[in-house]
């Protein structure tokens, strides 16, 4: 069978240069048919990149919690920042596609920054209380050192004025005067001074009360304490027993004093030495 030949003289299979020309126009028809872009399949949620989010959430709530409770307040800024931290990397997940739960993520920062304020807020709270506790504490220690200063400088006084001690009894101690002793005499050396010292004592209270300890103690110009003097005259007298509801009991004692330091002296004395501090007198002796 014989293959008719084209018109142009060639044949079935040859080709032309204008073949080979890829500048050449297309030839006339439809375009063809280009590849259509491949759809993006949804990512499953077990290959979703939800932890950051559901971790900022849960640190966000711990946070929170512990903020409550005033006293843990300093444990509870870090897992709050990490909840910001947290929900940030996860709400950037969610922006790219990656995970899913933007709102848990947001929800994570939101609690973290609440977190970090309910943090502060403890911090400036237990600070303000603390401070207020020390400056209390500090003016009381003020006061107390105050009212012990004012109670010391009470507690001493010049011959001739009065200290009136906690149980009602008002003491007085006169100014010394001189004492000649008797020839039978203990306490008094040859060439020293006597003075007598006498202690008034008032019951200013409703009821008796008892002086345990009525000796007075006696130190001289330096310092030194003195001796008592006791001799067979009858002078001295110590204030024993009870003292009845606006009654007087008077004592009077004789105190040995070298001649060089025997131009002052200072009495100390208490009704009851065992409950109450002394209180002391002090002065010239002539």
């Amino acid at each position: 069978m014989t293959v008719p030949t084209p018109p142009d003289g060639r044949q079935p299979g040859d080709r032309t240069p204008d073949d080979h020309n890829p500048w050449s126009p297309p030839p006339p028809g439809p375009s063809p048919a280009r590849w259509a872009p491949y759809p993006m399949a949804p990512i499953p949620a077990s290959q979703a990149r939800n932890g950051m989010g559901v971790t900022a959430l849960v640190l966000g709530i711990v946070g929170i919690v512990l903020g409550l409770l005033i006293i843990l307040f300093w444990m509870s800024w870090l897992p709050a920042l990490l909840a910001v931290v947290f929900g940030s990397v996860g709400l950037s997940h969610a922006r790219t596609g990656r995970a899913t739960n933007k709102g848990i993520a947001l929800t994570g920062v939101i609690l973290g920054g609440v977190g970090l304020l309910v943090a502060l807020g403890g911090g400036i709270f237990t600070v303000t209380v603390v401070k207020k506790v020390a400056d209390s504490a500090r003016a009381k220690v003020k006061e107390v050192k105050a009212s012990a200063s004012a109670s010391e400088k009470a507690r001493h006084l010049s011959f001739g004025e009065s200290y009136t001690f906690e149980n009602g009894l008002k003491v007085t101690v006169a100014r010394p005067e001189p004492f000649t002793p008797d020839d039978y005499v203990l306490g008094h050396a040859k060439g020293n001074k006597a003075v007598q010292v006498t202690v008034k004592v008032f019951n200013t209270g409703t009821e008796r009360v008892k002086v345990d300890t009525g000796l007075p103690e006696v130190s001289d110009a330096d310092g030194a304490s003195t001796e008592l003097v006791i001799d067979g005259s009858g002078r001295q007298k110590v204030i024993t027993g009870y003292v009845l509801p606006g009654k007087e009991a008077v004592g009077k004692y004789a105190f040995s004093l070298p001649p060089e330091a025997a131009n002052r002296i200072e009495v100390e004395f208490s009704p009851d030495a065992m409950r109450w501090d002394d209180a002391y007198w002090s002065g010239p002796t002539h």
